[in-house]
């Protein structure tokens, strides 16, 4: 097969609501929040599946099965697939976090993350917290986590559809309520939460915080970083770009063909956002994630006018495209 489509797992969430059944048809259970949609993983106890001639594999299985064929000869067999995909489903706020950078991840028994997030839809006015504001220092910020008022220095700034957002680990952030969200980042699961707004868990109790843990990993020298605005123009454009990842945005008009392989150097992700995509006869909506193996070609068709993202160059591959 030259192409593998994974079932979703979804999480529920205190933030999160019901966006996975209205956008996806995902028939959830409509009296839990789930806030988010693990698409692609390798992680133990949630691991990706998929089923060919009806037998189900998970995404190691695919990768020990023939390394190479899936990943590229640079990758060593006991390896993690290096990325993980989510949406997000933010009906609510989601605390002020942190990931921690490398250079301190281990001191902390954590893993570091970059992320990206690709901003599906949007509600007027919503937004993101994201750095800090210009002249806040370590200082004054812990000075204001004591009081109870970190809100007022961290960064906010507003969003919209189409806009993509780097997340580099050590950048303090958080989501606003109203955003759908893909995101795109490292395989790893430590998040460090620094602030949470004054909420209640759903044992009617605040959720922990990771203050000390989160003021060693907190750069803070990010001020008010700017988030990338992209376009719905035809063609395809660079979205984000970090040492861990690229993602590569595509519009295409109905009937447009794209064949992924022709600039392709390594195994890749195929993400649709909007519209419905065909991939070697396997129909694929928004709220599904593809692979395309390194040992394949694949040719995508747009059946709707569609977006979709393209995710490569992972850490540990082989980078010799632009």
């Amino acid at each position: 097969m030259s192409v593998y489509k994974f079932e979703p797992i979804y999480k529920e969430r205190i933030w999160g609501g019901h966006k996975f059944n209205e956008s996806f048809r995902a028939e959830l259970c409509p009296n839990t929040r789930f806030g988010e949609s693990w698409n692609l993983v390798d992680r133990e106890g949630n691991e990706s599946k998929t089923s060919i001639n009806q037998k189900v594999f998970t995404i190691r299985d695919l990768i020990q099965k023939d390394p190479v064929a899936m990943m590229g000869p640079n990758w060593q067999t006991n390896d993690r697939f290096p990325i993980l995909v989510k949406w997000l489903d933010c009906r609510e706020r989601l605390s002020l976090q942190v990931h921690p950078p490398a250079k301190v991840a281990a001191s902390l028994n954590g893993e570091p993350k970059t992320e990206n997030w690709y901003i599906v839809e949007s509600d007027p006015k919503a937004g993101i917290f994201l750095g800090l504001k210009k002249q806040v220092n370590k200082s004054t910020f812990e000075s204001a986590l004591e009081r109870n008022d970190a809100e007022k220095l961290c960064h906010w700034t507003e969003t919209e559809p189409h806009d993509s957002v780097l997340v580099e680990s050590g950048r303090m952030h958080a989501i606003d309520a109203g955003n759908l969200i893909l995101e795109i980042q490292q395989n790893s699961d430590t998040t460090y939460r620094v602030y949470d707004w004054g909420r209640m868990g759903a044992d009617g109790k605040p959720r922990d915080l990771h203050i000390e843990k989160s003021l060693r990993c907190i750069d803070f020298n990010d001020y008010e970083p700017q988030i990338n605005k992209t376009s719905k123009e035809q063609g395809i454009i660079t979205i984000a770009k970090s040492e861990h990842f690229r993602i590569r945005k595509i519009n295409l008009p109905k009937t447009a063909k794209f064949p992924v392989k022709q600039v392709e150097t390594d195994c890749c992700i195929i993400n649709p956002v909007e519209g419905k995509i065909d991939i070697e006869g396997l129909n694929l909506n928004p709220g599904y994630t593809a692979l395309s193996p390194f040992q394949s070609a694949c040719e995508i068709i747009a059946l709707e006018d569609s977006t979709i993202l393209l995710t490569d160059h992972f850490a540990g591959q082989i980078q010799t495209a632009n």
